[in-house]
């Protein structure tokens, strides 16, 4: 079976109607999407990812009016961020409804849902009767894809057809939000930034990974990760020069370290553009022959800090 991508929405949807997986774009990253109320289609997303089963899935719907049909609580402070920033990179992490397979939760009794901002996938989406899980469409631990090449290049014939939206415009998975007797927690730092949604909710507690058994999804340790080794260093110091290492560097390029094993996330210290960069950039560096890679620590504000968390797990090996 070889790979098609378009942009034919109704293809799409004949593919996941008919239980098997498709790429699709969001605003964050390339997912990999199948019906979440279908066990079989489910086991096809763990399977083609190679992802563990303790490892649970958000869940893709069109619209806040549908979330009922996946939840059986909506808090007053989830409910206030899913008007605020839905359709949008942020995920809320609520009681599932039990039409939901424990297998999207890994057997947890939290879904993780979200409304992606993306007009190709909401329109596929509403052309849908169940909704999508949805996980990076990558092999599990490995770079997220930001193009449906990405996904054409890692996931192969695999995938029967991949929805084409163009590059993701965020580049950074959705910011997780639950709740733990009533407080907000942040579960994973992503696209959507600590102060915006302390600016709905109050002050906050910042969960971002565990090393076994996630509460929620994107939550372990290693993650995100090249294939060449990866250090991450903190601002204003530089790797010692060496012939077949590569950097990630912020703004500036590192001295000694030929250009072309150089990649700059933002050469005007725009933090957006370093979100949108990381991966395809991280992806470019990994493709070249080098020994080690060397990454630059990123100042800690807004989507600054979802950015380091990415790159500190992806130096964890």
């Amino acid at each position: 079976m070889k790979t098609q991508i378009g942009q034919n929405i109704a293809q799409a949807a004949d593919w996941l109607t008919a239980g098997n997986v498709v790429g699709i774009p969001t605003e964050t990253v390339y997912g990999l999407a199948g019906n979440a109320l279908n066990p079989d289609a489910v086991l096809t997303i763990f399977r083609v990812k190679n992802r563990p089963a303790f490892d649970p899935l958000i869940l893709h719907t069109n619209s806040l009016d549908r979330l009922s049909e996946y939840v059986t609580e909506l808090p007053e402070p989830a409910r206030l961020l899913a008007e605020r920033y839905w359709p949008g990179p942020l995920t809320l992490l609520l009681p599932k409804h039990e039409r939901v397979p424990d297998l999207v939760t890994s057997g947890l009794p939290m879904v993780a849902v979200r409304v992606p901002n993306h007009p190709l996938t909401l329109s596929l989406l509403a052309s849908l009767d169940f909704p999508l899980a949805a996980p990076s469409a990558n092999p599990f631990g490995y770079i997220s894809p930001t193009t449906a090449q990405h996904v054409a290049d890692q996931l192969g014939d695999q995938v029967p057809y991949i929805l084409d939206g163009g590059p993701a415009q965020v580049g950074l998975e959705s910011t997780i939000v639950g709740f733990e007797a009533g407080q907000p927690v942040i579960y994973r730092l992503g696209g959507m930034a600590l102060d915006q949604i302390e600016a709905i909710t109050g002050p906050v507690d910042v969960r971002s990974h565990s090393t076994s058994n996630p509460k929620a999804p994107g939550m372990l340790s290693s993650h995100y990760a090249p294939r060449v080794p990866l250090t991450l260093l903190p601002a204003g110091s530089s790797p010692e020069p060496a012939p077949r290492i590569g950097a990630l560097a912020f703004r500036q390029p590192f001295a000694g370290i030929p250009l072309p094993q150089q990649r700059i996330l933002s050469e005007t210290g725009d933090i957006t553009e370093a979100a949108h960069n990381l991966f395809s950039y991280l992806r470019e560096l990994d493709a070249l022959d080098l020994d080690h890679i060397y990454a630059e620590t990123l100042p800690g504000q807004g989507l600054g800090a979802a950015i380091n968390d990415r790159l500190r797990r992806a130096s964890v090996r």
